[in-house]
Order: structure tokens, then C-alpha cells, then sequence
């Protein structure tokens, strides 16, 4: 019998693992885009839409293997990781790219445990090729990614940069910019078994990767729907993935308005400009002032600065149509580090003047231990953290309504507290 090429190798994995019901999931995505096969690509690599291969890693891998680096490929494209993540691949490509395929690996295996269909490639001497960690399990590409800056360092895999003219006998000898080993103490470490190509994805302009990610999501949306046919597995990374999302602005507006509502106040001493023209005289409304709204910000976990001034922001818009009295701002890790008032003409200046504070463990209950304490009772609580907590929501014994904008942690949701759940993307 003929040997396959690599080709027909993979039409065959494809038809394969659609038909599978753990991988039917899929079906739809392997659709999308091109798939090609060349001699000059050492392994393989996707721009986020196509796939090329390797003819001569192909041939090396058996066919669970060879489904296993299908998948892989595949799981790159439906996490839009060569979109999402640009500005981790611009900071350190190589961390980028190893937090991308920590991920994902974990996931596939998660697929097949016992390896009946799928398996890790391995090198000539039987050891794993590609990078898999138990580490890193329930994190998400960027957490990954701070992870290995903290072992690594932020300059792991990069250039050493030499000044021409600043060698050693001082007459120009030294290394030009760029040139030279690279830094950090990752050198020999294992790689991924693939290449992510970040340039063939900057080649799509605004458009072409929207359309990708529409045809990306209806495909998944179309395998979700095979799977459930077929009484197959969608997992919890999956499902969260084709979850509609939730406008985080939108909601946590909607929250403050619903819980602060029935202020509205009419007046016969200011008439209803609208109807003057009408010759229909109408009271006017005003809004009575509410009581005040304290904002929780967890400075425990991975709320950047950026961040902040984005959700301050959006708080203090929002106040400005239901002026509160006064926003009580209490940055918190392990107990309270800071508590911040705002009244009036104060709340013009709470992103510029906020002077964050903590950054110990992390303990939600602090904050109402310290409502109590400091006997605090606003219209509404909002609670802006990373999700990853240490206490037991059950204690939170307090009348206010409460939303919890969770940044980065899609696990997170409504059981895990008291109050609701928006996730900040």
C-alpha cells in the first residue's frame, strides 16, 4: 500500500476527528481558512485563520500525534490568540507564545486523558515535545504570561543589545544593537512544538479580522451544536468562549441606575420645555441626589493601572447622571489599605487624584467588616477584582446591593458571591 503524503494525512485526522464526539466541536473550524503543507516550515503555524504544515514533521508524527498538533493549531485559532494577545507578542514574543500553548495543551489533554485518539508529539528519544504544565491550570493566556515574567524575567529570549564603539578596547569593536545572546536564564528550556505567526496576522487589515472572527465563532457555534447531537464533550474553557458577552459598561450602568432608582422628583416650578411649543403645560423632573456608592478595588491580583482609570472612569460617568452624594473608594487586599471620599466638584478629579494602595493577599471580607465598623451603608457596592479569593463570600451580611466586576477570571461567577457578576474584558 502507497504511503499517504502528508496531504492526505491530514484530510484524513480532520474526517477523523469530526466524526469523534469529544472533537466534533471542531468540525466546523478546520473549515475555515486555508490548509496548506510546505517543505520550508520546520513544524507548523497559524495567523489566526490559516494553517501551513510541515511536510517533514508531519511524516514524523504518528496519527494521535498528528491529531494532537491539529487540534493545537486549531485551538490557536478559535482563542483569536494571534489578535488578542498582540500586545503580550509585542512586550516578549517568546513568553507570548509559550502562554498561548500552555493553555491550549492542558485543554487537549483535558480532551483525552488516556491518549485513545490524541497525544503529545514527542522528540526521536520518546520525550514530549511542546510545552504542558499542571501549574498553569484554570489560567488564562495573560495570567500564564505574568507567571513566566516572574521566572523568567521580561526580557527572557530577547536580544542582548551591545553599543557600537563600547568594546572592549574602546576602537568600535562591540556588537551591533539587536545582536548577541539572549537574555534571561531560559535558554535550553523546552519550546513549543509550533510557530505562531504574528506577522502573517498583523497582514489583515480591521475587516478581514473581523470577518475571521465571525467565521470562527459561527463555526464553533455550529460544532457546539454537533456535540450536543452527538452527546459529546464541550468543555468549560469552550463553553465560556461561546457564552455572548456581556458589555461590562452597559451592565455595570444598568446596576447603578436599577439600584439607585425611584429618585425622580416632578416640579410645577420649572415647566417641561418639550411641550411649550404644544401650548401643554407638563411639570418638569429633576433627580433627587441619591445617598453615596462605594467602590471596592481588590489590589491583590492583576488590576493594572490602565485598568483602574478605564473603571474610574466609567464609575464617575455614570455618577454624573445619578449624582450620589459621595463615592466612598476603598482599595483593599488582606483589610482596607485606603479609603478615599469624594463629594461634588471632587468626583471631576477621582482618577486623576486616586492614590491606589495594598497589594498583600486576598480578602473580600474586609471590606464589609469595615462597612460595619465605620457604620457605611451606600445605595449600591461595586467590586472590582481579579476573582481569585481567598475568604468565604457567605459572611457578607450586608443590605446594599452588590456587582462584581471580575477582570480576567472567566471561571468566576454568581455562586462564588454574594451579589452579581460582570466580567470585564
Amino acid at each position: 500500500m502507497a504511503k499517504l503524503t502528508a496531504e492526505q494525512r491530514i484530510e484524513r485526522t480532520h474526517i477523523q476527528l469530526m466524526k469523534h464526539p469529544d472533537f466534533c466541536l471542531f468540525s466546523g473550524l478546520f473549515m475555515v481558512g486555508k490548509v496548506s503543507v510546505d517543505d520550508a516550515t520546520p513544524t507548523a503555524k497559524t495567523n489566526g485563520l490559516d494553517v501551513t504544515y510541515g511536510r517533514a514533521f508531519v511524516d514524523a508524527l504518528n496519527d494521535k500525534q498528528l491529531a494532537f498538533l491539529i487540534l493545537h493549531e486549531n485551538m490557536h485559532k478559535a482563542y483569536r490568540h494571534l489578535v488578542v494577545w498582540e500586545k503580550l507578542h509585542k512586550e516578549n514574543n517568546e513568553l507570548a507564545n509559550m502562554a498561548c500553548d500552555y493553555v491550549i495543551n492542558l485543554q487537549i489533554q483535558d480532551y483525552d486523558k488516556n491518549n485513545h485518539t490524541v497525544e503529545m508529539p514527542t522528540d526521536d528519544e520518546g520525550k514530549i515535545r511542546g510545552l504542558i504544565d499542571e501549574a498553569y491550570r484554570g489560567m488564562d493566556t495573560h495570567q500564564v504570561y505574568k507567571e513566566l515574567v516572574r521566572k523568567y524575567g521580561k526580557n527572557y529570549g530577547k536580544p542582548k543589545i551591545k553599543i557600537i564603539g563600547q568594546g572592549g578596547n574602546g576602537q568600535g569593536d562591540g556588537d551591533a544593537e539587536g545582536e548577541g545572546d539572549s537574555e534571561g536564564e531560559g535558554d535550553g528550556l523546552p519550546k513549543g512544538f509550533d510557530d505562531h505567526d504574528w506577522d502573517g496576522a498583523k497582514e489583515m487589515d480591521a475587516e478581514e479580522s473581523k470577518q475571521a472572527s465571525e467565521e470562527i465563532e459561527r463555526a464553533l457555534r455550529q460544532g457546539a451544536i454537533l456535540a450536543g447531537k452527538m452527546k459529546g464533550n464541550v468543555s468549560r474553557e469552550m463553553q465560556d468562549l461561546l457564552t455572548p458577552k456581556v458589555d461590562w459598561k452597559e451592565a455595570l450602568r444598568d446596576f447603578v441606575k436599577s439600584t439607585t432608582q425611584g429618585k425622580d422628583q416632578s416640579t410645577w416650578k420649572r415647566v417641561h420645555k418639550r411641550y411649550i411649543g404644544m401650548d401643554i403645560i407638563m411639570p418638569s423632573s429633576y433627580d433627587e441626589k441619591v445617598g453615596a456608592i462605594l467602590v471596592g478595588v481588590d489590589t491583590s491580583g492583576s488590576i493594572g493601572g490602565e485598568e483602574l482609570a478605564q473603571f474610574l472612569g466609567e464609575v464617575k460617568s455614570i455618577c454624573d447622571e445619578v449624582s450620589p452624594e459621595q463615592i466612598d473608594l476603598l482599595y483593599w487586599d488582606t483589610h482596607v489599605a485606603s479609603h478615599e471620599v469624594y463629594k461634588g466638584a471632587e468626583l471631576c478629579g477621582l482618577t486623576e487624584s486616586t492614590k491606589p494602595k495594598g497589594g498583600g493577599g486576598t480578602d473580600p471580607d474586609c471590606v464589609p467588616q469595615y462597612m460595619r465598623k465605620q457604620d457605611l451603608k451606600p445605595e449600591c457596592v461595586i467590586m472590582l477584582t481579579d476573582g481569585y479569593l481567598g475568604s468565604d463570600k457567605s459572611k457578607w451580611q450586608i443590605t446594599s446591593p452588590v456587582l462584581w466586576c471580575v477582570k480576567g477570571n472567566r471561571g468566576f461567577n454568581s455562586n462564588d458571591v454574594v451579589g452579581k457578576v460582570v466580567h470585564v474584558e
